[in-house]
């Protein structure tokens, strides 16, 4: 079988700005991985591009308006708060995989299996939010998850530190007051949707937990002290309490870690 690289398709993915486009490239692109066609050793360089609609706005997180679930468009403003952070996973995992040469090809396989499942994600809250009279752009949202991205650019360590395994695993901290907030707004459609998501992501930050430890291993670093290091260095917003023990423990951190994460 002919193969082509791997990394001009990821490239491409991640740079389509339409969202039906990069949602069927990434589709496309984790259908051809699978059946064997991309090669993931070719070392030629491709130009990275983090591509996005026009709308929504961006803006700074203090600038997006509070999110009270009890009106409708309440429950719609946090449900597209919720969307746009699927969107931008799909482009992560896209750029983890893009982004980063010379790892193995678990890596390639997962974050490419990432990426898939976030455009599931994002498909099956945007037609939540549809169902609320709404859609995708019609409210601001920030770009807290892509900035984190940017800074650890030139790191998969410090990457697979600071957004799976940090960012991203805030999500599981958020997820179930959000649903128990859905459900006594009498949304329960959407509270099971999140359901779908959490359980998918505590598979995510796992991954990220993974090849955090196992970079880590190969630079002689032992994992929770450099954890906690990179927080500091890239002044990252540290994990806040009440975390969902059960959650991340289940990801990969440990009891230990997360008693020194909250007792900071």
């Amino acid at each position: 079988m002919n193969r082509t690289s791997l990394f001009p398709r990821l490239a491409d993915a991640l740079a389509a700005c339409e969202i039906d486009h990069k949602l069927a490239l990434t589709a496309a692109l984790g259908a051809d991985w699978q059946a064997g066609r991309l090669d993931w050793t070719d070392p030629a360089p491709v130009e990275l591009y983090c591509g996005r609609p026009a709308r929504p706005e961006l803006v700074s997180p203090r600038a997006v308006p509070q999110r009270n679930p009890k009106s409708p468009e309440g429950r719609a403003r946090l449900l597209h708060a919720i969307v746009h952070i699927e969107f931008s996973a799909i482009n992560l995992a896209l750029d983890h995989a893009a982004r980063f040469r010379g790892l193995p090809e678990a890596y390639y396989a997962d974050w490419i299996g990432v990426a898939v499942e976030e455009a599931h994600h994002f498909t099956i809250l945007r037609e939540r939010l549809r169902a609320l009279g709404h859609d995708y752009g019609d409210f601001p949202a920030h770009g807290g998850l892509w900035a984190m991205a940017e800074k650890t650019a030139d790191d998969p360590l410090a990457r697979m530190a600071l957004v799976p395994r940090l960012l991203e695993a805030r999500g599981l901290d958020a997820t179930p007051p959000i649903q128990r907030r859905l459900e006594e707004a009498g949304d329960d459609a959407s509270a099971r949707v999140l359901d779908v998501i959490l359980h998918d992501e505590i598979g995510h930050v796992g991954l990220g937990d993974t090849w955090f430890r196992r970079l880590c291993a190969e630079r002689g670093l032992a994992p929770e002290p450099a954890y906690r290091e990179l927080l500091t260095r890239f002044d990252a917003p540290w994990p806040q309490a009440p975390m969902n023990r059960e959650a991340r423990l289940a990801a990969g951190f440990s009891e230990q870690e997360l008693a020194a994460l909250a007792g900071r």
